[in-house]
């Protein structure tokens, strides 16, 4: 009896996924999906808060963005501060603006347009190059599966691995950072992820450094039954300029509105989000 009890949990075991490969899926998955988010336009909103020493509120600002593809690289146009319609002069200038910019790219020679979609993809791809880094920055550990808005995630938790050599500069900022995400079952996707700093991290030499406990999260939602997009992104953090001045703040970014853009520049009808 006791024997047939080691041979099914042994069969358990050997069936269960290793939260390291379900990690290395899901970053391959995060390839796949860069591309097909280029096709899409949305809103993005940015709720900035500062605080002083005492976590008392100094500073709020709210804008809104339409971000979209103008001749093959995004276009921001600020559509609303504070949540509120901008001014018709201000509506006005954000036009003027906006038809000044496609008017330079369709100006543009083959080198020259060649080059702006270079460079931003060269963009992306550094904005994203540490994410290729993190099965092998960390130790997984499979804490659980559960259902997350209707769909079966796997819960895993991150710690950084002494041993990890970065390969890029963004690279060196996962030894110092621990984590947990919300990886789907079906698609391997990041639905959710949180992630803490746990050392000091210093950007342009010691010109600004980021403390302990400054959290970053994400979530995704699943968009035309072919692409996860952010749904949301907050970052809490602490940090020191120029080592004098303390700096406190959240900033939260949401996205919604999401609608597909071929590429003969009309936009197309989508489904809900789910």
């Amino acid at each position: 009896m006791r024997f047939g009890a080691f041979l099914i949990i042994a069969a358990v075991l050997a069936g269960a996924e290793d939260p390291r490969e379900i990690v290395r899926r899901s970053t391959d998955e995060n390839r796949r999906n860069e591309k097909l988010a280029e096709s899409y336009t949305f809103i993005e909103r940015q709720d900035e808060r500062g605080f002083d020493s005492r976590g008392r509120a100094q500073r709020h600002s709210v804008k809104s963005y339409d971000v979209t593809l103008t001749e093959g690289s995004p276009y921001r146009r600020l559509i609303a501060r504070d949540d509120k319609p901008l001014s018709p002069d201000e509506e006005r200038a954000e036009q003027q603006k906006l038809e000044k910019s496609i008017g330079q790219r369709r100006a543009e020679t083959p080198a020259q347009r060649e080059k702006r979609l270079a460079d931003w993809h060269h963009k992306r791809d550094r904005e994203r190059e540490f994410l290729r880094e993190v099965p092998d920055a960390f130790d997984f550990r499979m804490v659980r599966e559960e259902t997350l808005e209707g769909r079966r995630v796997y819960v895993i938790d991150a710690t950084p691995r002494s041993d990890f050599r970065p390969r890029s500069n963004d690279g060196k900022l996962l030894t110092k950072m621990k984590g947990r995400l919300w990886i789907d079952a079906e698609t391997y996707d990041w639905a959710k992820a949180e992630a803490e700093t746990i050392d000091t991290i210093s950007f342009g030499g010691f010109a600004l450094r980021v403390g302990p406990g400054t959290r970053f999260s994400l979530e995704q939602v699943r968009v035309n039954g072919e692409i996860w997009l952010f749904k949301q992104v907050t970052v809490t953090y602490q940090a020191r300029l120029l080592l004098f001045k303390k700096l406190a703040g959240q900033v939260d970014y949401t996205y919604s509105g999401y609608k597909k853009f071929q590429s003969d520049s009309r936009i197309v009808a989508t489904e809900p989000a789910r």
